[in-house]
């Protein structure tokens, strides 16, 4: 036969976790109302470089890409191995891949908008260079399943 004390705290008990599930109840969210996004967009620059006739076998080449506002450079170093005659690269690189295009002080190049020059150097020699426009870019969401609002 259980003791009045023991029914007492075995009751308290029951009343304190009751209460317990329902103030985490109240802690989880409401489901959404609406369909909500997410949205990313990054375009890239391709720059690249062919030896057309594979006269040099394999070499290195030195991509150097310079913001023209701010004079910044960064660089992405690439070996093309023998038998093969080109390489492309993508600027600026996710500084999650193993090659990225980088400053001196090894930070990664942002998505800034603006103008650019660049310039692949073959063996320490510059080979080809160019410019671009970095573009800026924006995005749009439609919210789907939303209530108008009068």
């Amino acid at each position: 036969m259980a003791s009045f004390t023991t029914s007492l705290l075995t009751g308290g008990l029951r009343r304190y976790a009751a209460a317990a599930a329902l103030l985490a109840g109240g802690l989880v969210a409401t489901p959404a109302k609406a369909q909500t996004w997410m949205v990313s967009t990054t375009p890239y620059i391709k720059l690249g470089v062919l030896d057309k006739y594979n006269a040099l076998g394999g070499y290195s080449a030195v991509f150097i890409v310079t913001d023209e506002k701010t004079t910044k450079q960064f660089l992405l170093t690439k070996v093309v191995a023998k038998g093969e005659n080109g390489v492309d690269v993508f600027f600026p690189t996710e500084p999650s891949d193993p090659e990225y295009f980088k400053n001196m002080a090894g930070l990664a190049a942002q998505p800034t908008p603006g103008s650019y020059t660049w310039e692949c150097r073959v063996n320490g020699k510059r080979a080809v260079g160019g410019h671009f426009v970095y573009p800026e870019t924006g995005n749009d969401i439609t919210v789907v399943g939303a209530a108008a609002k009068r």
